[in-house]
């Protein structure tokens, strides 16, 4: 018996539709509606761990970071593949170890335009993709094949708000908002002029207690609360337009902090960042991860949250799991560990050596062994003569800070705190996170450490060969003569 021709009409529109709702579904003026989510990711400019209030800092007022934890994920061991800024976002936005990027893993470099980054492969899936201020860089992109394109698309001057504007009926987004806060310069005392108490501000055990470092942090403070603020704002927009509990808001940094010690430098305070993750009811709120995270993972969360392929070559791990659980704590046992590096931040040895200080290393929840490639010569650059035009420890950014360790270096108490942050440092270091925080005692070379030491190294070893880092694998040098494309002239020591 056929059915009747009505019947037969109306089954097969329905099937048409379940077949269509996968990810669009029909809507009464003919489009369609992608539901797949947004993507705001929010990177601050040299912003470290653990400076937001969330993470303890009593003196720094982060609101929208804190709410953002409350209501999302908040991440206590996260890492940066590198604490420079160019292949720190080269790793974000390709999902891959900077060393697994040629010339990507210095700083002021360029990205070939071949190697696959997240931000394009969503656009070519139907996102509406952009950035606004400071994206992939220092470096020259035109030099790795970006002659028309961007690796964040396009750029919106104007903001956020000029995105939203520009986005087609429909579609999901991508956006990439920057910041160059709390990156230096600052202007000298801002911070305690706009009411922060500089007498409560907590400092790392590798500095000394005075009133010129404490004001300095401050004035790091006022320009992180005010990225913060602008994340807000953002936020605000979300709201306004009925998608925020559609978008996946991530906020973070780059690296650690302006300082001697931290930026460029392989410890805590160097590579480790603040990281949230909100995505609406998709994500059980109010919950810390413990778990060890690397921004690597980022890309591939975005990818496949999207439900776009993964590149191969794509070497971070998706957080999919962990934000989809509802637990807490320790989730993922084989999230153990991290690894990071550091290739040249700046030619800061002696002129004309375009050498970096090359280096690696593996974070446990106990331990961090460091691996130190080239320990003849200066971690943060010369004390005078460097290639770089700052000439003397160009490593470290101007400040306050610097200026006053280094005035004070050869005074009987403030030596020591030279030292750690300007002197010549072993082949390896290791050291007890547990009973050392700010990693002050090198226990590389104790005998009662001589095994968790080679452990570490053996595993460290093993997972740099697995993601073909050079420098274990053959042909590391090529990183200490690829071009430094700044535009200032080098000095050339003659």
């Amino acid at each position: 018996m056929k059915l009747p021709q009505r019947i037969l009409i109306t089954l097969g529109l329905v099937l048409a539709f379940y077949l269509l709702s996968g990810s669009d579904y029909p809507i009464p003026n003919g489009k369609t509606t992608d539901k797949r989510p947004n993507i705001l990711f929010c990177i601050a400019d040299d912003w470290g761990w653990p400076h937001a209030g969330v993470y303890g800092d009593a003196v720094v007022q982060t609101p929208v970071f804190d709410k953002l934890a409350k209501e999302g994920v908040l991440f206590n061991h996260a890492y940066v593949s590198s604490p420079s800024c160019t292949p720190s976002r080269s790793a974000i936005l390709t999902g891959q170890y900077h060393w697994q990027l040629g010339e990507s893993a210095n700083l002021w470099s360029t990205m070939d335009v071949d190697i696959p980054v997240y931000p394009l492969l969503l656009e070519e899936s139907g996102y509406h993709v952009g950035h606004w201020r400071k994206c992939w860089g220092p470096g020259n992109l035109k030099a790795g094949g970006y002659v028309d394109k961007h690796p964040g698309g396009q750029n919106y001057q104007k903001g956020f708000g000029e995105f939203l504007k520009s986005r087609p009926e429909g579609e999901p987004f991508c956006f990439w908002l920057g910041a160059s806060d709390p990156h230096r310069p600052y202007k000298k005392g801002v911070g305690k002029e706009s009411g922060i108490d500089i007498d409560k501000v907590q400092l790392p055990g590798f500095y000394p207690d005075v009133e010129e470092i404490r004001s300095d942090i401050a004035d790091y403070y006022f320009e992180v609360q005010r990225f913060d603020r602008d994340v807000g704002n953002a936020i605000k927009m979300l709201e306004e337009i009925g998608e925020l509990e559609n978008t996946i808001i991530v906020m973070t940094g780059d690296h650690g902090m302006p300082f001697p010690r931290c930026k460029s430098n392989l410890y805590d305070m160097g590579v480790r960042v603040p990281l949230a993750i909100r995505w609406g009811e998709k994500v059980k709120g109010n919950r810390q991860i413990e778990d060890f995270v690397s921004l690597t993972d980022l890309a591939v969360t975005f990818l496949g949250a999207a439900g776009v392929d993964i590149p191969v070559q794509m070497s971070g791990k998706s957080l999919e799991p962990i934000l989809l659980s509802d637990k807490e704590g320790w989730v993922e046992a084989v999230r153990d560990h991290v690894i990071f590096g550091k290739e040249r931040h700046t030619p800061a040895q002696l002129a004309p050596s375009t050498k970096g200080y090359p280096s690696r290393g593996i974070r446990t929840k106990k331990y961090i062994y460091i691996r130190n490639i080239y320990p003849e010569l200066w971690p943060a650059g010369v004390p005078e003569g460097a290639t770089h035009p700052m000439n003397s420890f160009a490593d470290s950014d101007n400040g306050p800070t610097k200026t006053f360790l280094i005035e004070n270096a050869n005074e009987p108490k403030y030596k020591r705190f030279y030292q750690w942050s300007f002197g010549k440092r072993p082949a390896e270091e290791l050291y007890d996170i547990t009973t050392d925080p700010d990693q002050l005692n090198n226990l590389a070379e104790s005998p009662i450490y001589a095994t968790v030491k080679k452990d570490l190294s053996n595993k460290l070893n093993g997972l740099l060969k697995a993601t073909n880092d050079p420098r274990i694998i053959g042909g590391g040098e090529k990183f200490d003569t690829y071009p430094y494309r700044a535009g200032y002239k080098l000095n050339t020591g003659k």
